[in-house]
């Protein structure tokens, strides 16, 4: 670990030091989209590999929203906004899609399919509708503050057997009866997942999009008269997502009503894959309550904001990379809640969840939790036995992530010396407080800066797995901010410091990280 007193060998100056200069000539040596280091390998598991065949086909540069309006509360789009019956379906499965219009108002529905595309980010699937849109009841408040809509279903779509596993976006438009009239849009979200067998299991953090989701006007688990952080809410995927909920703080992006936070934060991961051809297979944190769907695959990914964990979750990971899965957690406060799935009042399983109680075991900080929190009815495990490192107070703040292990294999190619930082890409949230893991290597470490001269240190970390594989924690939400600025991304920000988009040395260590899982 760093000494909390140390600066790190770096320093702005007006001159560009020595090495730094030869750095920064040996990185010119890479394209702007890093490959692999392997080309035939990398070759070889394109062949076959539905993704490529996917993003060969023709894209739209018309799948953003570009009409929004928000209502007083900055939370919801009550002019056209919906939600899906499921997280996620399998290509032959129905969802069903539930959309309220305020006024009542004709609309259509787009499905896209997100990805690589040639660049454009997405392509059209299937155009719906015109429907005659009615106003659907806010829900009233229930116990522990739940919000559940009990809308009537508008259509319901059977995904075609063609349809691979990805992240689809249903844009909903209503349709103005004269051209003197405005339109307005928003999302719908849900996933396509698959049994087959692939390289990359790509896991949505929609456990914590629902967590954070404020829809109708402010009701999240984060907005009980009782306190923030109690177990004393509950929220519903039975409503629609509002605007990203994070707007006021991290992220200004009011083009994602209805999208949870999969465009700031989870999708220049999946456009880097796509683009890159890898094999990769997607599904939501509900998919995991069993090992059986990451048991087909080389690599399970934890990605941006990934905080709420049923406890099956857990086991199922950990089952993972004893079987011999490698883990990549290109997130940060991960694993930090027991979230306890539950059905819906109509009887749907998974459809509910509430904060039981911190991750951490006895450890401190989740001690801290349950004294400053709780009671909490339940406790997970250490979390950081899985992941490698764990969840720290104050777990807020923005900061550089400063290479400190240069001779591992992660940053081979990428010219990077011990004491170089990559800008601002540690945040909002991040890892810290390494576990004793035997062969746990700390590759990168340093400082957080949440506010004013307080600091909080995190470490990124990798560890051999039991059977050849390996778990890798990036220890920051912003890890996917360096892979892709896909059309239509905003960059976030945090405690004054932000990341700079996509970096040469982030891509090449992913690439590395991956082509040693896919080809051992």
């Amino acid at each position: 670990m760093l000494d909390q007193n140390e600066e790190t060998p770096q320093k702005l100056s007006g001159q560009i030091p020595r090495r730094e200069a030869l750095k920064r000539t040996a990185l010119l040596g890479f394209a702007t989209a890093v490959m692999p280091t392997n080309h035939l390998t990398f070759d070889k598991q394109r062949e076959g590999n539905p993704i490529v065949e996917e993003n060969a086909k023709e894209g739209t540069s018309d799948w953003q929203l570009t009409r929004v309006r928000a209502d007083e509360s900055g939370h919801r789009m009550p002019w056209i906004e919906g939600y899906c019956s499921a997280q996620s379906v399998k290509a032959g499965e129905s969802i069903d899609i539930m959309v309220s219009t305020n006024p009542a108002s004709t609309f259509e529905i787009e499905i896209f399919r997100t990805g690589y595309y040639g660049g454009k980010g997405a392509r059209l699937m299937q155009k719906m509708g015109p429907f005659r849109g009615k106003i659907q009841p806010t829900p009233a408040s229930g116990t522990k503050n739940l919000h559940a809509c009990r809308w009537d279903t508008t259509t319901r779509l059977t995904i075609p057997e063609d349809w691979i596993s990805g992240v689809y976006l249903g844009r909903l438009t209503t349709i103005p009866d004269s051209e003197s009239e405005p339109y307005w849009q928003s999302y719908i979200i849900f996933i396509v997942k698959d049994d087959r067998p692939a390289d990359v299991l790509f896991q949505c953090s929609d456990n914590t999009w629902q967590a954070y989701n404020r829809w109708p006007n402010n009701y999240s688990l984060y907005t009980h008269p009782q306190g923030i952080q109690g177990p004393w809410a509950e929220v519903s995927f039975d409503r629609p997502y509002g605007r990203q909920s994070q707007f006021n703080e991290i992220v200004n992006d009011p083009l994602s009503f209805g999208s949870g936070e999969f465009l700031s934060f989870e999708q220049p991961l999946s456009f880097f894959l796509e683009q890159h051809g890898y094999n990769i297979t997607y599904c939501s944190n509900s998919d995991m309550l069993t090992p059986a769907r990451g048991l087909n695959c080389k690599v399970f990914i934890s990605v941006g904001h990934d905080e709420y964990w049923d406890l099956r979750q857990f086991h199922s990971v950990t089952k993972l990379r004893d079987a011999g899965v490698t883990l990549l957690f290109l997130s940060g406060n991960s694993v930090c809640w027991v979230s306890p799935f539950r059905s819906s009042q109509l009887g749907t399983a998974n459809r509910i969840l509430f904060r039981g109680g911190p991750y951490g075991a006895n450890l401190a900080h989740a001690a801290g939790r349950e004294k400053e929190h709780g009671p909490f009815p339940e406790r997970g495990p250490d979390e950081g036995a899985l992941m490698g490192v764990r969840n720290v107070e104050p777990v807020n703040g923005g900061g550089d992530w400063i290479i400190t292990n240069d001779e591992h294999w992660i940053f081979n190619g990428t010219g990077v010396r011990n004491g170089d930082r990559i800008p601002g890409l540690v945040g909002w949230e991040y890892h810290g407080d390494p576990a004793d893991i035997p062969g746990l290597q700390i590759v990168a470490e340093g400082y957080a800066w949440v506010g004013g001269d307080v600091r909080q240190s995190w470490s990124a970390i990798v560890y051999p797995g039991p059977r050849g594989n390996f778990v890798f924690n990036a220890s920051t939400i912003f890890w996917c901010q360096g892979l892709s600025m896909p059309p239509g991304h905003t960059l976030p920000w945090s405690h004054w410091s932000r990341p700079h988009g996509p970096d040469i040395r982030v891509q090449k260590i992913t690439h590395n990280l991956l082509q040693r899982a896919i080809n051992p």
